[in-house]
């Protein structure tokens, strides 16, 4: 057998292909680990929610909860440009712990379900903060009105889990329901018309 520097040629054979076999390995385990920012993520609806307070009678502040959102997004800190958020939240899922009040909020006197039956905000810009936070501008739409809101986002992390490569964030915002049409009891203040929302998202990549 022809020896090429004290390895014969054989030996020299085997050993690169072992090496072309290390570096698939390393690649894809580097693929799975740190999946490229252009992939998207969609929601988890299972693991996540949004939240909203409103004040009552001018001396508390009540917090219900939309469940299950849908949606996708991107969220890249080191280039905030390159980010989206479009999260779709059905009215019909709306949930304070009465069933009496739950379907008095899917009523045309506030959410108007059957006529309405998601909002939904889809993000328009992002500039960056501090560490991982962001600010977020964008379209919610509400009741058929679309108005543009500001967001302070927190990126949460990433990562490999049992369930998938893994991204999570949480944004809060306000509004105030009396722009989309949303006026039933602004008189005496029974409720007040500044909503408080926290959406919190988690999503496995696409």
């Amino acid at each position: 057998m022809r020896q090429i520097s004290g390895v014969s040629l054989a030996a020299a054979v085997s050993l690169a292909c072992l090496a072309a076999v290390a570096g698939t390995s390393i690649a894809r385990q580097e693929s799975k680990e740190a999946p490229a920012k252009t992939v998207a993520f969609k929601v988890d609806p299972v693991h996540s929610g949004v939240v909203f307070g409103i004040g009552h009678v001018g001396v508390s502040r009540f917090y219900g909860t939309f469940n299950a959102p849908t949606g996708t997004f991107l969220i890249d800190p080191a280039n905030p440009s390159a980010s989206s958020i479009e999260v779709v939240v059905e009215t019909e899922k709306v949930n304070t712990g009465s069933s009496k009040r739950d379907d008095h909020l899917r009523s045309p006197d506030f959410f108007n379900a059957k006529e309405f039956p998601t909002m939904t905000f889809k993000s328009a810009s992002f500039e960056k903060g501090a560490g991982k936070t962001m600010t977020v501008k964008g379209d919610l739409t509400m009741l058929g009105q679309t108005k543009a809101v500001t967001a302070a986002v927190e990126f949460l992390g990433e990562g490999e889990t049992r369930q998938g490569y893994k991204a999570g964030f949480e944004a809060t915002f306000t509004i105030k329901r009396s722009e989309f049409g949303m006026t039933k009891y602004l008189e005496g203040n029974a409720l007040g018309d500044e909503v408080k929302l926290i959406v919190a998202i988690e999503g496995v990549r696409e």
